[in-house]
């Protein structure tokens, strides 16, 4: 239990420590808050080295979910996977949340995008954009993929602590449902700093902005624990991480001019977004797919 409450001691307190200037400054008006919240992306990966190398004593890469990788052609079916299942769990999104009545999309002459174009060009003294607005939302789509890749970097700041250390850590000691549910609670809890600032749920009040980024986290937690468990190493729930992150704002592309997204209940974020999500899970569940893959036979000469 030492690890554990070293490993959640300094996940949490140096987080709160890094989000410090924005409760002090301007909160998610800060200029500094893209800064700060990367660098806080790196707290939990922190903890995780600090508890391995000092409290456990353990070799790191294995005890991180680093390693194994191979065989390679196993690992890269499973960076597949990662990189394709969050962007489509964000686009199913946006239809569920349609059919709700509690997301307006434009799919013709994406409107909202183009009222968000022209006001950002406006802001700089810019002339509204004469490229057609479908060739731009084309070359956002297309971007997700290098998005990804490089959120993969601070992605796997919080994935080395959150699926590479905390999951097994929590598997061995309460098994693999009770490890899948309550890491996601407590990688919600983490966002607290920048989420009771109105940061993901600006339509919310603090409290309920805390609930849904918990029940976010522990939604999706559970694919990426998934992704982790049958890998075997972190680096599918980091790329899932950065593919997640990098698609979240797809709803901007195809809103209705005029209309607002309340993430509280529409997108990944809101709870028409989980219904996709939980299906999957409950999918996986039923077909045993949160066992541990066995290792491989070693070839006998």
């Amino acid at each position: 239990m030492r690890a554990l409450w070293t490993y959640l001691g300094i996940s949490f307190g140096v987080s709160w420590l890094v989000a410090l200037p924005l409760w002090l400054g301007d909160g998610i008006d800060e200029p500094l808050l893209p800064v700060l919240a990367v660098a806080m992306m790196f707290t939990p990966a922190l903890a995780a080295l600090v508890v391995v190398r000092f409290v456990e004593r353990r070799p790191l890469a294995r005890a991180l979910g680093l390693t194994p990788v191979r065989p390679w052609g196993r690992f890269l079916g499973w960076l597949g996977i990662a990189l394709v299942v969050p962007v489509a769990l964000v686009a199913v999104a946006l239809p569920v949340a349609s059919v709700l009545g509690l997301y307006e999309a434009d799919l013709v002459e994406f409107s909202g995008f183009r009222e968000t174009l022209d006001a950002q060009l406006a802001a700089v003294g810019g002339a509204p954009l004469d490229i057609p607005v479908q060739v731009l939302v084309i070359a956002q789509l297309a971007s997700i993929v290098l998005g990804a890749v490089i959120n993969t970097v601070p992605a796997l700041g919080e994935e080395i602590g959150w699926r590479g250390w905390l999951l097994p850590t929590l598997v061995d000691r309460y098994g693999t449902a009770a490890a899948v549910v309550v890491s996601g609670l407590i990688w919600g809890l983490w966002h607290a700093p920048l989420v009771l600032l109105g940061y993901n749920y600006p339509d919310a009040s603090p409290l309920l902005a805390l609930v849904m980024m918990v029940g976010f986290c522990t939604v999706v937690g559970a694919v990426f624990s998934w992704l982790r468990i049958r890998s075997g190493n972190v680096w599918a729930p980091a790329l899932a991480h950065g593919a997640l992150n990098a698609a979240a704002g797809m709803h901007l592309l195809f809103v209705a001019a005029g209309t607002t997204v309340d993430t509280t209940h529409a997108t990944i974020l809101g709870w028409s977004g989980w219904i996709v999500p939980l299906a999957l899970v409950a999918v996986l569940a039923a077909t045993g797919q949160f066992r541990a893959r066995q290792p491989e036979p070693t070839a006998t000469p």
